[in-house]
């Protein structure tokens, strides 16, 4: 990293992007310095990121108030993703350094990869591979029972985003029947959809046959997934979670499984990354003889990739602190 008088803008991408580095360097390097540290925790940038003028921020370090104080130059941290709970972004704004996300870059992406989750699950896919795979003695679509039609189930939505949206519009077309629960999308929305909206997440449960999640974390929707939420949902519902890992309590989705209150889950994303071995939900996945082994899929957060969806994220924070170093203004400011 260069001295902090030194005039050429230094930008620095904190991790999970590395060398080479040449989308970033492609828009920003005819006239500022573009480092990768590759950290994967936060102390790691200790001492090397005090001078930047910018950083691409991923999902693999937090950006708290400690690392914030040590920036002397900085003008925008980008969140190059949709959610930006792991940096402070209101002690920034004190700090006078604008944060932004890249809020539409894997819409399409999570999106499919949600109603992937829904159908593998709905049409029994996932748990008859599974089954099928120990042996052929009992090689009979029963395995599957029971199972419903998709035509006139309810889809039910959690946050009619960028994402929530293009999910919406992915369940209407397969026949469900979509509603949603969203307290800060004003009226008409649903009208625009072509969709129902609840009034509450209570209304919303109680009828949502599949249940998906597309919200951001915040202290309001920290496990708002919970036990008392699935005991909610009717019996044999199937719960889909692409949004953030804390939104839903893994414990709670276990209870659901064991109970039969969720006849199956997919969850692409989970509190901590990658989890522990003993998590009780990791070990009932595991577990051939546990309900979860079948009816449970895990995928790593993969669910905003593709190599498109992955060249979108690093072209649009690039941009974004291209502008702003060039004194114009940011775009997607969260702060």
């Amino acid at each position: 990293m260069s001295h902090p008088t030194d005039p050429t803008p230094q930008v620095v991408v904190t991790d999970f992007i590395p060398e080479p580095l040449d989308i970033e360097r492609h828009i920003l390097g005819d006239f500022a310095q573009v480092t990768a540290i590759g950290a994967q925790s936060s102390s790691e940038l200790d001492g090397r990121i005090e001078s930047a003028d910018a950083l691409l921020v991923y999902h693999f370090v937090s950006i708290g108030r400690d690392v914030i104080e040590r920036l002397e130059r900085c003008k925008i941290i980008v969140r190059c993703g949709a959610g930006y709970d792991n940096v402070d972004h209101e002690f920034a704004r004190q700090r006078g350094v604008v944060v932004a996300n890249v809020p539409d870059y894997g819409t399409e992406d999570v999106a499919d990869a949600a109603i992937a989750l829904t159908l593998s699950l709905a049409r029994g896919t996932h748990r008859l591979s599974h089954l099928c795979q120990r042996g052929t003695d009992n090689w009979t679509y029963e395995l599957a029972v029971p199972l419903r039609r998709i035509r006139g189930r309810v889809f039910g939505i959690l946050g009619i985003g960028r994402i929530g949206t293009a999910a919406a519009l992915r369940a209407k077309a397969l026949g469900y029947d979509v509603v949603f629960y969203d307290p800060y999308v004003t009226d008409g929305r649903d009208k625009s959809l072509g969709i129902r909206r609840a009034h509450s997440l209570e209304e919303l449960l109680s009828q949502a046959h599949v249940f998906s999640c597309h919200c951001l974390l915040s202290d309001e929707t920290r496990h708002l997934i919970n036990c008392d939420s699935i005991d909610l949902m009717p019996e044999g519902s199937l719960l889909i979670n692409t949004a953030r890992g804390a939104v839903v309590d893994p414990l709670a989705v276990l209870k659901g499984l064991e109970n039969g209150r969720l006849a199956g889950a997919g969850i692409d994303v989970l509190e901590r990354e990658p989890p522990a071995d003993d998590h009780p939900l990791i070990c009932a996945w595991r577990d051939p003889n546990h309900p979860a082994h079948d009816r449970l899929i895990l995928t790593p957060h993969s669910a905003f990739y593709s190599e498109e969806g992955l060249e979108d994220m690093r072209r649009k924070g690039s941009e974004n602190v291209r502008r702003v170093l060039l004194g114009e203004p940011p775009r997607n400011v969260v702060n």
